[in-house]
């Protein structure tokens, strides 16, 4: 049924969280992961530019391949084969995009639910991601924080 699973990253623990879910099924199916991290310079558009696209571009990168080395440690110690991907852009449409191009079978990934104002203005990257994805979509939450 799950060949290939798509899980984005952006080193969250909500998005590790998500990997293992990923994985636990992968191991289950004998299916691949793909993970990726999408680099989103779309926040600092307003920042004055001399330089610091470069910089703020490098450190995202440097987070991004941290998150990737994370996931495919975790998929190589349970067993199941990981590719890794770094992109640019919008992150929902990036995630949609790479899923159509790689014919996924699921998309695992991790929100950390946002409600009211901070959902409106921010929007939901997973909420975008369940409404375009040609395939399934397994949300996982942040775990709530025990008493």
């Amino acid at each position: 049924m799950y060949k290939k699973i798509v899980v984005p990253t952006d080193g969250s623990d909500v998005s590790l969280e998500a990997a293992k879910h990923a994985i636990n099924i992968a191991k289950g199916f004998n299916a691949e992961i793909y993970a990726m991290y999408v680099v989103d310079v779309s926040p600092f558009v307003g920042l004055p530019a001399e330089g610091s696209w470069e910089m703020i571009t490098e450190l995202l990168k440097e987070d991004g391949h941290e998150a990737l080395k994370k996931i495919k440690k975790m998929a190589e110690e349970w067993g199941v084969k990981v590719h890794t991907e770094m992109l640019e852009g919008v992150p929902a449409n990036e995630i949609v995009e790479f899923a159509e191009k790689k014919k996924a079978d699921l998309i695992v990934m991790g929100t950390t639910g946002k409600t009211g104002l901070e959902r409106i203005l921010l929007g939901s990257v997973a909420e975008r991601v369940i409404k375009n994805a040609h395939c399934p979509v397994l949300v996982v939450k942040k775990p709530k924080k025990e008493e």
